[in-house]
């Protein structure tokens, strides 16, 4: 019988300790360097017990270890944990049911890949360890069982297999159905505009420099909300403008779907959201977005809720100039505010004087690294590729750019201007700073009527949005509510300040009365 080499024992040992190591450092989020210091100290235990050892080898059959298929799902997870700082088994849930075509994440397909070889060569290591060791047989059959239960991954989807049998309704329960009362004599239009991952916590300068200038300049002309946290299955964009125009979170349709693997036909159905009611009221309905819509449900929500134009990638790059300038999700923001320049002016011009909202997303500040324009280039110097604080930055100078051009064709004129935030970033170049700091979203408004350089600091969510802008284009809501959300011009409490953050996504997780209501009728 071949006896196994020494360098393969200690390929494999080395190898393993590498893995426990960039565990260690993503789960606490710490400069993967610590990996080299975790497997050194991996490799001595090994040595000080012998591990792999020629000696320790009591049977020549090729058996398999248990926590094969453990270790795989924690790989899973990890893959997870890179592209997005934080799982979000919901947004994983809900890509899978809308639908994930024409995406710009190529880049996470090759970390995907090189994720799906590192796991491969790791399940040999322990394959090779299991087979070469009698001690490591006996020992990895335990730490399977520890991997499944301590596995993020399949803790999120317990809570969720949970929540189809538990009764609770709480939820439920805190849900007003939006109803208007009263409409303003001169219906205002609206323009809002959501950023792509530009957070308010890059106001911070001593940490984030100047990056959010811009924004802070724009705050001044309005009304600026603070205190904005990220509730549970709002944390991506479809999420995000789910839960500022429904005042719901998007907890995903999950089994009630009856096609599970087939995209989904229409996103909350049985939910009354901001277009609903403006296109009830008269308004046209616009959304432009540099990415394609058919990515993660996005015409099918707008077309679901009263819009009657949705524009993405497919139907905007034929009129890109110069030919080609794109970037890996679609239009460069640049571009896309131009063209929503124009629209403007056109829906302005209508002779029958029919009011109109507007809806807009960014691309430039999307993780990990970002999509600068190259108008930002020519104002900010040359972009090195990583830092995201420079595309946060352009961001808010084409925003600016892009509103002062407005107001000077007095196209502002009876409008009242939103920019918010989508959702909180995921993981980029300051992901470390990001997740010590107390994090909340963009949300501020400009218009007349709205007061210049005030701040409301309210503890809130992206939920609040809804009935806020609607009171803010002088409608008027019954008991002041819509969905979960509370306007923030009411004395009333939000539901974070009466019942805190954590109470309602424990509830979220426990429950599924709202989701049922919310996905009535899908197929």
């Amino acid at each position: 019988m071949k006896m196994p080499t020494v360098s393969t024992r200690w390929l494999s040992l080395t190898y393993m300790g590498l893995c426990l190591g960039y565990t260690f450092a993503t789960l606490a989020i710490i400069n993967h360097w610590f990996m080299l210091p975790v497997a050194a100290l991996w490799v001595a235990i090994a040595w000080r017990f012998r591990w792999g050892h020629p000696q320790q080898r009591s049977s020549t059959r090729r058996i398999w270890p248990w926590s094969l298929i453990p270790l795989a799902l924690w790989w899973i997870y990890l893959y997870l944990d890179d592209s997005f700082g934080k799982l979000d088994l919901g947004a994983v849930i809900f890509h899978l049911q809308a639908g994930m075509t024409e995406h710009g994440g190529q880049r996470r397909v090759w970390a995907a890949f090189v994720f799906t070889l590192c796991g491969l060569l790791m399940l040999a290591a322990v394959t090779y360890l299991v087979r070469h060791d009698h001690r490591w047989r006996l020992w990895e059959r335990v730490a399977a069982i520890f991997l499944l239960a301590f596995n993020p991954l399949l803790f999120g989807l317990s809570q969720r297999g949970a929540s189809v049998v538990t009764e609770g309704h709480w939820l439920r329960d805190h849900y007003r159905s939006p109803d208007i009362v009263a409409s303003p004599n001169t219906r205002p239009n609206l323009i809002y505009l959501y950023l792509e991952s530009t957070e308010r916590t890059y106001a911070d300068r001593d940490t984030f420099g100047d990056a959010y200038e811009d924004l802070i300049a724009l705050g001044k002309r309005g009304t600026v909300f603070e205190g904005l946290k990220q509730l549970d299955n709002t944390g991506w964009t479809t999420a995000g403008m789910v839960a500022t125009q429904c005042g719901v979170p998007l907890i995903p349709a999950g089994l009630m779907h009856d096609n599970q693997f087939e995209p989904l036909d229409a996103v909350l159905p049985h939910t009354q959201c901001m277009g609903d009611l403006l296109n009830a009221q008269g308004y046209h309905l616009t959304y432009m977005g540099g990415a394609s819509t058919r990515f993660a449900g996005k015409k099918v929500f707008y077309e679901g809720h009263g819009f009657d134009t949705v524009l993405g990638r497919d139907e905007l790059e034929d009129d890109v100039t110069p030919p080609g300038y794109l970037n890996d999700w679609g239009l460069y923001d640049d571009t896309l505010l131009n063209m929503a320049t124009e629209r403007i002016r056109k829906l302005a011009e209508d002779d029958n004087h029919q009011p109109y909202a507007m809806f807009a997303l960014t691309l430039a500040a999307h993780p990990p690294f970002g999509n600068p324009s190259q108008s930002c280039r020519d104002n900010q110097g040359k972009f090195d590729g990583v830092d995201i604080l420079y595309s946060v930055k352009c961001t808010g100078w084409l925003v600016r750019r892009f509103l002062k051009r407005l107001d000077r064709e007095g196209l502002l004129d009876n409008t009242l201007v939103v920019i918010s935030s989508d959702h909180l970033s995921m993981k980029n170049s300051e992901w470390p700073q990001l997740v010590d700091a107390k994090r909340e979203n963009t949300f501020m408004m400009l218009g007349k009527g709205i007061p210049a350089a005030e701040r409301i600091q309210r503890r809130a969510s992206m939920v609040d949005v809804y009935p806020t802008v609607l009171e803010a284009m002088g409608f008027k809501l019954d008991s002041r509510a819509a969905g979960l959300g509370r306007s923030l011009f009411a004395e009333a409490p939000t539901l974070v300040e009466k019942y805190g953050l954590e109470t309602i996504n424990d509830y979220m997780a426990q429950e599924d009365a709202l989701q049922s209501y919310m996905w009535k009728g899908v197929n």
